[in-house]
């Protein structure tokens, strides 16, 4: 954000070092890209600058979950004609929906939209939690591609692994990416990854290569960068990281609010201790 408008150049240079950098894919209208207080026009250019940005390289997946069926649906439709490989839906929040309802609501986008699908479970923003069994269910429709699963216990994980094998699962939580790995996630979705994308991307390749000892050294060394992306409510930390590394102005939009001086001196030590802020 740069005087209350998105930064678009801004923007357009941090996925270019994204892709520079290793990643896999690119997320936008996410969580950490504050999608809750963005309006459709911004909504629909922001997706469109990863799409041409990626020219191909990695796929997107756009954001389009909402608490509403009908609006869901009409999000994901949106962010297929405007070229994303596929959508990323939250279940949904405030309504607080019983299994039942999250089979449906899934289940009915699934019926209007041909793209694929990944699921979003993260009962600590949305008040509820989708069990493995309505995630098995939903794995059998065929534009089900993926659960990101952030529930924040490994059990969970595990469940689904066992019961829906042929569903890829991704990490929603930084803190449990090597765990998550370990039980046969097939990657992140990731926070910390807009700080440490090279250092995030070479720990996926050095698991899946066989280094695990690798792997865990780098997981080991950033971990406390995992953390401090919660000092304060994400995305306000991973801004102001991206601020202390020049590569954004860390403007948020309300109700969002500037992070503590306190947290902030906390972060910058953080990150200039796992050597993050030096990665340029």
């Amino acid at each position: 954000m740069r005087d209350g408008r998105v930064d678009e150049s801004a923007l357009e240079r941090h996925f270019e070092w994204l892709i520079e950098s290793g990643v896999h894919g690119l997320v936008p209208c996410g969580t950490t890209g504050e999608a809750a207080t963005l309006d459709a026009d911004e909504r629909k250019r922001v997706i469109s600058l990863a799409v041409k940005v990626s020219g191909g390289k990695v796929p997107v997946v756009a954001g389009a979950g909402t608490n509403s069926t009908d609006k869901t649906i009409r999000m994901t439709k949106e962010s297929k004609d405007w070229g994303a490989d596929a959508a990323l839906l939250v279940t949904p929040y405030y309504n607080k929906p019983t299994q039942e309802g999250l089979f449906r609501h899934f289940s009915s986008v699934a019926q209007a939209v041909d793209i694929p699908l990944v699921l979003y479970n993260v009962p600590g923003r949305t008040g509820v939690n989708m069990l493995p069994e309505t995630v098995r269910r939903l794995a059998d429709l065929p534009q089900v591609a993926a659960v990101k699963e952030a529930s924040g216990t490994i059990h969970q994980t595990i469940q689904i692994r066992s019961t829906a094998p042929g569903l890829d699962v991704l990490s929603g939580d930084d803190n449990m990416y090597l765990p998550h790995l370990a039980v046969g996630a097939q990657g992140i979705i990731s926070v910390l990854a807009n700080l440490a994308p090279k250092a995030w991307s070479e720990l996926y390749n050095l698991f899946n290569g066989g280094d695990f000892g690798g792997a865990q050294e780098i997981f080991l060394r950033l971990f406390p960068a995992c953390q401090g992306m919660f000092l304060e409510t994400n995305p306000i930390p991973v801004k102001t990281g991206l601020g202390l590394m020049g590569r954004i102005d860390p403007e948020l939009r309300l109700p969002l609010a500037p992070m503590a001086d306190s947290n902030r001196d906390k972060l910058e030590l953080i990150l200039r201790e796992t050597g993050i802020l030096e990665a340029r």
